[in-house]
């Protein structure tokens, strides 16, 4: 959807007649660090040209107002922010987390009309929740004048997302999405992230990135999600630690008989792709800075075999019939037939793969997969610089 056919659905929608602003904010992929985030650990993740939009006016009622494309309208009174258990899972609950969160920051919040539209679809493990959050504090930066870094607002967003919408996560999805462009986090200081934007257009290494549909969404399964961090919390809890960026690699294996009588033996797997998987995180950087492509498509195979096989993140607990993700996987494995590379990424368990094809065969990659997976299951993507903004 345009901006002007944004703003005339505004108008409708709202019957408002004052001054108009448009933001945006970007979906993201992960590029490494598959489940590391939540541990404090490190990550490679891009915005990507796939955006959740907003036509946005103010009003003098003291509320959110909010109409998705496609969704029921909401609103969230912002004289009553406090958390209601009642409304774990909604996109309300969002919207309200994200002006509480502000709230606690000592900004005063206005209220304001906005109609919303979006390319991220939801299920996607592109993070839309993620993009709404970060539009939405996008949207109350701006019309209040809170001077929020990215960072704070991705933090904001991280908070609604945990505490409002009962979903446990790290802070990946809503800093690429905030932040914007292609960036290697360190999380090692959850409070001070360390940002570094690395300046990489995959076609110069004549490969597009694509992300590919399994045709599953993540509705209800949350608990899948929610176990791999409560496994590690146990893994992290026998050497008296919060998160596994601060158990000595060494002592963990030192002590794996122990280790696994405490935590269990899915547990302990987790933890050593967790290990692993910031090793290569690293290596996936340097590979990149230094043009070694090659080097990086090896590294991106790995981690795609590190959460199959240890994180366990690509087929749900006890499914046996739908195994949609696998499929996914095994499909873009046969064509790409050596080249290139293929992953699970973001939580996992449904929604999208990633895959890394080489532009000569993109064209035959794009058809077979929409042969199989269904028409439009493969989408091609680039980096989008920006990350929340506002348009005008």
């Amino acid at each position: 959807m345009d901006i002007n056919e944004l703003k005339r659905n505004h108008r409708t929608t709202f019957g408002s007649t004052g001054k108009q602003y448009c933001f945006s904010a970007p979906g993201r992929t992960e590029i490494g660090g598959n489940h590391t985030d939540h541990q404090h650990g490190k990550i490679l993740a891009a915005a990507i040209n796939l955006d959740t939009k907003a036509a946005v006016c103010k009003n003098q009622n003291n509320v959110i107002r909010i109409k998705s494309e496609g969704y029921d309208y909401f609103e969230v009174d912002l004289k009553h922010l406090e958390l209601s258990t009642e409304e774990y899972g909604t996109t309300a609950a969002l919207a309200k987390g994200v002006a509480a969160g502000i709230a606690q920051l000592g900004h005063c919040i206005t209220g304001f009309d906005a109609y919303i539209a979006s390319t991220v679809l939801p299920g996607s493990g592109l993070s839309s929740s993620a993009a709404f959050e970060v539009l939405i504090g996008t949207i109350i930066n701006e019309l209040d004048h809170c001077g929020l870094t990215p960072i704070e607002i991705a933090k904001v967003g991280q908070y609604a997302e945990n505490v409002y919408f009962g979903k446990p996560s790290g802070l990946m999805d809503q800093l690429a999405s905030s932040a914007g462009n292609l960036l290697a986090v360190d999380f090692a200081d959850v409070t001070m992230p360390v940002v570094k934007p690395l300046d990489v257009d995959f076609n110069t290494f004549d490969h597009s990135l694509c992300i590919i549909d399994s045709g599953a969404d993540h509705a209800n399964l949350t608990d899948e999600y929610a176990a791999i961090t409560e496994e590690i919390k146990s893994v992290c809890g026998f050497f008296e630690k919060k998160f596994l960026r601060d158990v000595d690699e060494g002592a963990f294996y030192a002590n794996m008989t122990s280790v696994r009588k405490k935590a269990g033996d899915r547990a302990v797997i987790r933890a050593m792709h967790i290990f692993d998987e910031n090793k290569r995180v690293s290596a996936q950087v340097e590979a990149l800075e230094k043009g070694k492509f090659n080097s990086f498509l090896d590294l991106v195979n790995d981690s795609g075999r590190s959460s199959w096989t240890y994180l366990q993140n690509v087929v749900p607990t006890g499914c046996t019939t739908h195994q949609d993700l696998a499929i996914a996987l095994a499909l873009c494995k046969k064509i790409l037939d050596g080249q290139g590379a293929c992953r699970v990424h973001g939580g996992g368990f449904a929604g999208t793969i990633q895959a890394f094809v080489p532009n000569d065969m993109l064209n035959s990659f794009k058809t077979k997969i929409n042969c199989y997976l269904g028409d439009n299951s493969c989408h091609v993507l680039n980096i989008r610089r920006e990350g929340g903004i506002r348009e005008e």
